[in-house]
């Protein structure tokens, strides 16, 4: 019996999750990338006796990763560990209070009281509020196409159904904050979780109170050797489950005749397959892949989610009192994402997150220095002259860190780098440099999302941060295993 063929467009993370369930599903798998590396967003670097993760850099969620090696029945040990965080966030606010965001719930809650007043009791449930959707309800959507009659035939959707409360589409997510917590430093500390996919927390709905239970319940983590070590563990993978890659291959079209996918086009040559799966940007698939403007324009009716910018440094100096990760928070947490959404600017007093992956591995930098990723949350690419706010938002960043820690910084970088939306859509295609595709600004964007596969073309699926459930590492590899299901499913509806 012939094997049958299958070709995965692009290898980011869902790409790579895909491939390896295609290839233990019994699949001949092609991955075709246009860069010369594997990872897509999820990529690293060196400068200068210092190693930088360029993309993604929190980890939750692990069991994902350690369900497809227990598929593909392998080790994980000899490919990839983890370990603990015990602080997910270190939070610094611009009256001087500082709040160390506790993986343990009651030595969080008990942080919350001691800085910020807030009742022991009321933190504590919110975060059990905040499994309860989790379980409940994000499980159900987050694990299945919302797209197929299947999914809503479960017998979990009763027990989802009777969790689902009015506030939690109809009522914003800083709404919901609002409600449980009297500081506003704590409102502040809870609506950021909304740009966990891009999205702006006094528009997105109190749904998105699912996400702490992510990183505060069910924990943070690290994964040794930095993110990048995400990315090299699955290509390896891959490769001993005998995926083929082909590097410095960008696929020019997808063939698909009388509504049956073929396979694609590389270098003007077709490769032929049953099964293509796109992990680029569902954007940039229908319009440069398969020439459907139509489609295309479909997509773009939906908001995109915000970009960012980033700066890495070299810092020639330790700071003690930063953690893993850290947040500097603005004093004008409402203007700035009005503008970073509706007037696609960006503040002069961002709020900027530091991770600085020396302080859990010191072979990161050189002896008495430290790795500083620094961001801060930016518009989608319109045609913005990022060469010149860059030069604005890192004075602005500069002045804020320096009053903050209380001394300069300035002269403590030694190298930097650089990335901005343009360079963000040009590394990785991803549509106007935005980093989670759609935002989730509006009550249902979450069914709105591109679906996983298209009724007209079958064969032709899509994984990523692009389309169902969404962006981030957790969400693109449930998308991938979504896909998966799909096809072991032969599309039956």
């Amino acid at each position: 019996m012939r094997t049958k063929k299958a070709i995965i467009i692009g290898s980011g993370v869902g790409g790579m999750a895909i491939a390896i369930r295609l290839a233990v599903q019994g699949f001949e798998v092609q991955v075709y990338e246009k860069n010369d590396q594997p990872g897509g967003k999820l990529s690293a670097f060196k400068k200068d006796g210092f190693l930088f993760d360029a993309g993604p850099s929190l980890f939750t969620q692990p069991k994902n990763i350690e369900e497809l090696f227990a598929l593909a029945q392998e080790p994980i040990e000899a490919y990839f560990s983890y370990q603990p965080v015990n602080i997910a966030c270190k939070y610094f606010y611009e009256n001087g209070k500082i709040v160390q965001a506790y993986t343990n719930a009651k030595l969080f809650a008990q942080e919350l009281k001691e800085q910020l007043n807030e009742s022991p009791e009321k933190v504590i449930a919110y975060l059990k509020e905040s499994e309860k959707i989790y379980n409940n309800i994000g499980t159900v959507f987050l694990n299945n196409s919302l797209h197929k009659k299947k999914t809503w035939l479960n017998k979990r959707i009763g027990p989802a159904l009777k969790t689902l409360r009015y506030g939690y589409l109809f009522k914003t997510l800083h709404q919901h904050n609002s409600k449980h917590f009297t500081s506003p430093e704590a409102v502040q500390l809870f609506n950021r979780f909304a740009t966990y996919n891009g999205s702006n927390p006094y528009k997105a709905p109190s749904m998105l109170s699912l996400i702490p239970h992510l990183e505060q319940n069910q924990g943070t983590f690290y994964p040794l050797g930095g993110m990048i070590s995400i990315t090299n563990a699955l290509y390896q993978l891959a490769i001993k489950k005998g995926v083929q890659f082909y590097f410095n291959s960008p696929v020019q079209r997808i063939i698909h005749q009388k509504g049956l996918v073929k396979g694609v086009v590389v270098y003007d040559k077709s490769k032929l397959a049953e099964v293509v799966v796109s992990n680029a940007d569902a954007y940039f698939t229908y319009k440069n892949l398969l020439a459907d403007e139509d489609a295309a324009k479909i997509i773009l009716q939906q908001e995109r989610s915000s970009s960012a910018v980033i700066f890495y440094w070299g810092v020639t100096k330790l700071f003690p009192q930063l953690q893993l990760h850290n947040i500097f928070f603005s004093k004008e947490y409402k203007l700035e994402f009005d503008n970073i959404f509706t007037l696609k600017k960006l503040i002069d007093d961002p709020t900027v997150y530091i991770n600085i992956t020396s302080k859990m591995e010191s072979s990161q930098a050189p002896e008495g220095q430290e790795n500083w990723f620094v961001m801060v949350n930016a518009p989608a690419n319109i045609g913005q002259n990022w060469a010149q706010l860059k030069i604005i938002v890192r004075k602005n960043i500069i002045s804020k860190l320096s009053r903050m820690l209380g001394e300069n910084i300035e002269p403590f970088i030694i190298t930097e780098h650089t990335l901005d939306p343009l360079q963000i859509q040009e590394q990785t295609a991803s549509y106007m440099g935005s980093l989670y595709g759609t935002s989730s600004n509006s009550k249902l964007a979450a069914f709105f999302r591109h679906a996983n596969f298209t009724d007209t073309i079958k064969g032709l699926y899509f994984c990523g941060g692009s389309v169902h459930p969404g962006g981030g590492i957790p969400l693109c590899l449930k998308s991938a295993k979504i896909v998966s299901e799909l096809i072991k499913q032969q599309d039956l509806r």
